[in-house]
């Protein structure tokens, strides 16, 4: 009987550790790589000036329709290699 509530015992905690790594993934890592995702899309699809110091300043189109101007983008070149 000891050991079969020693396996109980395991488990349980065995679920729990899953479940807190679970949670600080969702609740820690999540957002700043949802974050990342999200910029290099519009980067990707960004009209884009002149890069100065490996950065450029780039304008898209929301999903609302409306310009934003104020993503800085690294530089396509660095990126993708001379066009």
């Amino acid at each position: 009987m000891k050991e079969a509530s020693g396996e109980l015992n395991m488990t349980a905690i065995t679920i729990l550790a899953i479940a807190a790594v679970g949670a600080f993934f969702y609740l820690v890592i999540w957002p700043g790589l949802r974050n990342n995702i999200e910029r290099s899309q519009q980067c990707s699809s960004a009209v884009c000036g002149v890069c100065t110091n490996g950065k450029q300043t780039c304008s898209y189109t929301n999903k609302d329709g409306k310009i934003v101007t104020d993503l800085e983008c690294p530089c396509k070149e660095e990126i993708h290699g001379p066009q």
